[in-house]
């Protein structure tokens, strides 16, 4: 089977590069990019990456420390290609619809607490794709996309995870982001669930898949996939 007959995912990414007022900066994890890029693309899927603003997104500067990245980050950094495609990211206007992708993936870290609900656009996609029964997916913070325009509606009740609010005391942000994932899922009509701080945890609800952290990002990608080879 040939990798275009699979189909294509969108991963879409943040362009939030500020961490609130605290002069510090954020953006995108990596892994929670390379480790799901590299997983649909080792199942046959093209991948397609998008940002919010388009061009390079900016990486949140935790997520390169060495004790931080998984081996997709390695290889990441060593593919030409994917690097084309990071260093060029579709800017999410420019996507109107749905119609030539199998499914939409929102990578995480901090920055999309900023920038990912905000967008009605982002919402939109993510509505058509589940009104369409393609999957979707989100890892980490990425799960706040899941917030933005006609999405809560699109998804009300389903169950997810997402970066727990214990995992946001235990990296001292709690009075940094704009809100608490976790609580303003269950505000919004989600039914979120956790696992352990910082170990993997991922939640599937028919064609929604969410993982709750870093760890997750592989795993959330494969339940992902799984999900699609049976739809």
């Amino acid at each position: 089977m040939t990798q275009s007959s699979l189909g294509t995912i969108l991963l879409v990414c943040t362009s939030h590069a500020d961490l609130g007022e605290t002069g510090n900066k954020t953006g995108l994890w990596m892994e929670e990019l390379t480790a799901p890029y590299f997983a649909f693309l080792d199942a046959g899927y093209q991948i397609e990456i998008a940002s919010l603003a388009g061009g390079t997104p900016p990486i949140d500067p935790g997520s390169m420390k060495k004790e931080m990245q998984g081996p997709s980050v390695a290889r990441f950094d060593a593919d030409a290609e994917a690097n084309a495609k990071f260093e060029a990211t579709t800017p999410l206007e420019d996507i109107a619809d749905m119609s030539r992708f199998a499914a939409i993936f929102l990578a995480g870290g901090h920055g999309t607490m900023w920038d990912f609900p905000e967008n009605n656009q982002l919402g939109s996609l993510v509505a058509e794709a589940t009104k369409a029964s393609k999957a979707v997916g989100a890892v980490c913070h990425g799960v706040a996309g899941l917030l933005a325009g006609d999405a809560p509606v699109a998804l009300k009740g389903k169950s997810v995870a997402g970066f727990s609010n214990e995992e946001e005391a235990a990296v001292g942000l709690t009075a940094v982001v704009p809100f608490l994932l976790a609580t303003r899922l269950e505000e919004r009509g989600f039914t979120y669930s956790k696992g352990d701080v910082f170990t993997p945890y991922i939640v599937t609800d028919g064609l929604l898949v969410t993982g709750q952290n870093p760890m997750s990002s592989l795993a959330t990608a494969e339940a992902m996939i799984t999900v699609m080879a049976q739809a």
